[in-house]
């Protein structure tokens, strides 16, 4: 019998928040090497912000309009922003196969001083959804979490069924 190894993680310590970049992205300072780094939250999509070839792929395949959907990459935004604010402390985690994105974007759940994921609040407010392109270890809970908030019609769900 083989049994699958679980997926081993990285946690870093020492770091603030710079920037909110979009719906599942900022810019976290390592408070003691000073050196910036962007980070993808791990495990979660949220709609664009800004208009190129991800916003053009997301319109042909929900087959909603551009406009509609930065309306909602916005709601993210600014939700997100009312969550973590620059200057404030937290730790990255990691999972050691998957570090990167094709973009050079860190990958990282993001956990503030009191425990709870930026990633995983996104999701339990409807303002993001499982992103399943980049192998996550936390897919399977994130997607239980996602239908739920969506019978919910939580934050982005309240507009629409899928973003």
């Amino acid at each position: 019998m083989q049994q699958n190894a679980k997926e081993q993680t990285i946690t870093r310590t020492g770091f603030e928040v710079v920037k909110i970049v979009d719906g599942d992205g900022l810019i976290v300072r390592n408070i003691f090497t000073k050196k910036e780094e962007e980070i993808r939250l791990y495990g979660i999509d949220a709609p664009e912000i800004k208009r190129g070839e991800k916003l053009k792929q997301d319109e042909k395949e929900l087959h909603l309009p551009a406009t509609f959907l930065l309306t909602l990459g916005y709601k993210s935004f600014d939700f997100l922003r009312t969550k973590i604010k620059p200057g404030r402390k937290v730790t990255l985690v990691q999972e050691s196969l998957n570090l990167t994105d094709k973009y050079g974007r860190t990958l990282a759940y993001v956990i503030l001083s009191n425990g709870k994921s930026i990633n995983e609040i996104l999701l339990e407010n409807g303002f993001a959804k499982p992103y399943d392109k980049i192998y996550c270890d936390k897919l399977p809970i994130y997607q239980a979490m996602c239908l739920r908030e969506k019978s919910r019609k939580k934050g982005l769900f309240k507009e629409v069924s899928t973003f």
